[in-house]
């Protein structure tokens, strides 16, 4: 077969730069795995009012989908707004009314939502406080094959603009930033459901000799600094490394703005309260170590109901076809919307997607943050925390629960 009968790989915009680490197109990626993705999370959040605005975008080179979402939560009132089309027609970072502009890579990036008819509209330009952190490599091996191979940095940030929902607007002043995180992750991360094999046609998979039970990741802004930390454990608190999507027991840094100087985590400790009938925390003290042995007391109090994550479109269930944000949903784009009540937890909701019917609770927490440095002083901030809890987790008497696929530990009593 002659070499112009195949396919040709495209050019974009992105192949003008001289960054290519493949002797081909940066349209192509050496991997032809259907979990291969690559792409961003945001958030801006208010603790006064409790509105929260969530957005990400990922690009799926092999099913060639790029996907996003955008949620405005108002004290536990989700609205969310599922995005999707062909990625190779156009390889600009948007999709319909949604798109991201990159003012200055890696400090500050414009997040714009045109008018559409979810009636959530913004224009919020999201700057970090100090340079994104990349975490170490995430890799994990089931049956002699990489299951999990990625890169992913974070960033603590502050939102100005402006957010509107069904004509009611709530502004971010320069004055009085709102907070922010984020992440933009690339490479393999875990099975994707329905694009994954079936399990019935696989060879068995051995159980892992240690299950991660407990995820916490934690974005905290305060008076003159920021702090990233995440630290995983098992299901009797083992702080070891594991076989799995992030693997590593700890990582964590302070940082005291752009030029200051940063302060590396090297142990920490938590006592943490739970929401009863679900796995989300209420309120917590954690105890932080720095590389100096200096100890950082964080005092997190919630404030609104946390965010419930099944309606952004990753998992089976939210797309109302049954796919998810790396499948083709019949159009080019497509685009979905849909509005639930989750601001008591736990609580019963229908998944659109499938009509399964179950008791849900968030995994996303804002929190007020009162913090005591290693020298006394105290000083208040804001944090955004994810709290992932699998299965049996013996410190706070957790037992195990049922298999619930991608979303075990997300959210699902």
């Amino acid at each position: 077969m002659a070499e112009q009968d195949f396919e040709k790989m495209q050019l974009s915009q992105y192949d003008e730069y001289p960054v290519h680490a493949t002797p081909y197109p940066m349209s192509f990626v050496p991997n032809t795995d259907l979990a291969w993705d690559d792409g961003y999370y945001f958030l801006a959040y208010d603790l006064q009012s409790g509105v929260a605005l969530w957005n990400g975008m990922r690009i799926a080179p092999n099913s060639n989908i790029i996907g996003g979402h955008s949620a405005c939560n108002v004290k536990g009132v989700q609205r969310t707004l599922r995005l999707s089309r062909i990625w190779r027609d156009d390889f600009r970072t948007a999709i319909g009314p949604l798109r991201y502009e990159f003012v200055e890579p890696l400090r500050t990036i414009r997040m714009v939502l045109e008018p559409n008819d979810s009636g959530m509209s913004y224009d919020v330009l999201w700057r970090g406080l100090a340079p994104p952190h990349l975490a170490a490599h995430h890799r994990a091996v089931r049956s002699g094959r990489f299951t999990t191979d990625q890169s992913r940095y974070h960033q603590v940030g502050t939102a100005t603009g402006w957010l509107e929902i069904e004509g009611k607007r709530y502004d971010m002043p320069e004055a009085v930033p709102w907070g922010g995180s984020r992440d933009h992750s690339w490479g393999l991360y875990e099975s994707r459901p329905p694009l994954s094999g079936s399990a019935k046609w696989l060879a068995p998979v051995p159980p892992q000799a240690l299950q991660r039970a407990l995820r916490f990741s934690c974005f905290l802004e305060s008076e003159g600094f920021s702090c990233y930390f995440h630290f995983h454990e098992g299901p009797d608190g083992e702080r070891v490394h594991l076989n799995d999507a992030f693997g590593i027991p700890l990582e964590g840094w302070i940082n005291f703005g752009w030029d200051g100087p940063s302060l590396r985590i090297v142990s920490y400790e938590h006592e943490l309260e739970w929401r009863p009938g679900t796995r989300s925390v209420t309120s917590g003290t954690l105890t932080l170590i720095d590389e100096r042995g200096g100890a950082w007391k964080l005092e997190l109090e919630v404030i609104a109901p946390p965010h419930v994550l099944g309606q952004i479109g990753y998992h089976v269930g939210a797309w109302r076809d049954g796919g998810t944000i790396h499948t083709y949903h019949g159009a080019s784009p497509a685009m979905e919307w849909d509005e639930f009540d989750f601001s008591v937890q736990p609580c019963e909701h229908t998944f659109p997607g499938t009509g399964e019917k179950r008791k849900v609770f968030g995994v996303e927490h804002l929190a007020s943050v009162k913090t005591t440095d290693p020298d006394g002083k105290v000083t208040r901030g804001r944090a955004q925390f994810e709290v992932f809890l699998s299965g049996r987790y013996s410190p706070y008497g957790f037992e195990a629960q049922s298999d619930h696929g991608g979303l075990t530990g997300r959210g699902l009593a």
